[in-house]
């Protein structure tokens, strides 16, 4: 594996998902990425926070602005374990990141069912990077859950 492919920053993605998982928060994380180098690094905490906002993408996205000193992060890359949703991929446009790349998709709450006008024009968006591990940690937080 390439050290600086998608796999490779999806899994450190995968390994933030892990932190929200042990912390009994639904398990999604998230890195961004500017010039092969991790610039943030975070997972949900809507649960610990008590804040639905808390999405582990826009942790992300403020954790790199404050990073570069800049709202805006249109040359990085969003790597998340999930498919973005509404709220967070309109907090991506508004960032104009350069590009998101997601693992599994949420066919229920995703922001492909509504994607236009929702990402900035100029980003790239890849789907499907790790889709069976990102899955597979979902499926079994919710499995718990319902025990």
């Amino acid at each position: 594996m390439d050290l600086f492919s998608d796999e490779y920053f999806m899994r450190q993605a995968l390994l933030e998902a892990q932190k929200a998982f042990d912390k009994k928060e639904v398990p999604i994380g998230a890195v961004i990425v500017s010039e092969n180098r991790i610039i943030a690094r975070a997972h949900n905490l809507t649960e610990q926070l008590n804040d639905f906002t808390a999405h582990a993408e826009m942790q992300a996205y403020t954790s790199a602005s404050n990073y570069l000193g800049s709202k805006y992060l249109d040359n990085c890359t969003l790597f998340v374990t999930l498919e973005p949703c509404l709220m967070c991929a309109a907090a991506g446009f508004w960032t104009r990141i350069g590009r998101i790349v997601y693992g599994a998709n949420d066919t229920r709450r995703g922001f492909l069912i509504n994607k236009e006008g929702v990402i900035h024009k100029k980003t790239k968006l890849i789907g499907g990077i790790l889709e069976l591990e990102s899955k597979a940690l979902m499926l079994e937080f919710f499995k718990r859950k319902r025990e």
